[in-house]
């Protein structure tokens, strides 16, 4: 098992998260994005830099996940990819996507592209707190204990 993480927008206390669970665990963490990315030194802990360009770092995730591997992204597009080869994504915010939820989430993303598109103004997300950070605290160490082979 690996977990992929889409860096480029990931806030830097889940990352922080990430690398705790990476040592914890003894599952390799590889952080893709089109920037130099600092990282700890550990043997689980890698960066992969990608050339700048829209969605290259999702699609070089994309074209990496294995079936069972786990990747951290708020990209809902990336993350239908991902299940829909087996993989498990969880977002920052805690949130797993699913067979069962990812069809719904990709219907609402359009829904608001379409709204903005016309000149509706949606908002964005709210800030990362520190109830999400405990969401996706607590859903990544189920993710860990379930996946992780015995």
């Amino acid at each position: 098992m690996n977990i992929w993480v889409d860096a480029d927008a990931c806030p830097l206390a889940i990352k922080e998260i990430l690398y705790r669970a990476a040592e914890r665990s003894k599952v390799n963490l590889t952080l893709v994005a089109n920037k130099l990315l600092g990282t700890p030194r550990s043997p689980w802990i890698r960066a992969l830099q990608v050339p700048h360009g829209f969605d290259v770092a999702d699609n070089e995730i994309a074209k990496r996940v294995a079936q069972g591997d786990l990747v951290i992204t708020a990209d809902i597009p990336l993350a239908a990819e991902v299940v829909a080869k087996g993989g498990h994504a969880l977002n920052p915010r805690g949130e797993l996507y699913t067979p069962e939820n990812i069809r719904e989430r990709l219907e609402t993303r359009d829904f608001l592209a379409k709204l903005r598109e016309t000149g509706v103004q949606t908002g964005g997300p709210a800030p990362l707190d520190n109830t999400d950070k405990k969401r996706f605290a607590d859903q990544l160490d189920r993710l860990l204990a379930k996946l992780r082979p015995a």
